[in-house]
């Protein structure tokens, strides 16, 4: 049915090129658009043409700022810039954020090294991290990696190549979730909590 519609098949087709969106909701998205009056898809469409043109990877830590602004983050006088914490992405910046315990400065690596999706150390900004860490007197490196095979592969890589330097190198606490029960989680994540439990 859809290939008799040319134009309703290239706009899947597109939609299915974008890695966040569920296959089952690529068609509701379609509807989503096509339902939807021109005045607001051309809205919406200027507004991704000027993102695009407008924002920029911070050049210090690779956050997401305007092209004619300074980081929010490098550049804000009540952070903490003697210690750095390192992420996969932008959204794990965010969940940092909304913690509100942090007052530290980031850096955002790309993503975590992954041989099988062809994910090298060169393909992330960790050759940038380690220059900004020869360059800048810090304190603490907090790796705040996923605690996933890739994730943990990435902390691993940065911190071997950091050996010897003077200023500490930590990674998140592991261990069992807030409100889950420990049959519902995983083996790797019980032996983690077991073996780096801590005094009660």
């Amino acid at each position: 049915m859809i290939h008799d519609v040319p134009s309703l098949a290239q706009l899947i087709k597109a939609l299915q090129q974008v890695p966040y969106v569920a296959s089952k909701n690529i068609y509701r998205v379609a509807s989503y658009f096509l339902y939807s009056d021109q005045a607001k898809v051309e809205h919406f469409c200027k507004l991704v043409l000027e993102a695009k043109k407008n924002v920029v990877a911070c050049p210090i830590c690779f956050v997401w700022q305007e092209r004619d602004r300074k980081c929010s983050f490098c550049h804000a006088p009540k952070r903490d810039r003697t210690i750095i914490c390192a992420v996969e992405t932008w959204q794990d910046l965010l969940a940092v954020e909304k913690t509100g315990g942090y007052q530290g400065v980031y850096h955002v690596l790309g993503g975590a090294i992954s041989p099988i999706e062809g994910v090298s150390p060169d393909d992330l900004t960790i050759a940038a991290l380690i220059r900004r860490l020869q360059e800048t007197e810090i304190k603490e490196l907090i790796l705040a990696t996923s605690q996933t095979p890739e994730g943990e592969a990435t902390a691993s890589f940065i911190a071997s190549k950091l050996k010897g330097k003077p200023f500490t190198i930590s990674c998140l606490a592991r261990g069992v979730p807030v409100g889950i029960s420990l049959e519902s989680l995983d083996r790797v994540t019980v032996y983690k909590a077991l073996s780096e439990r801590r005094p009660f």
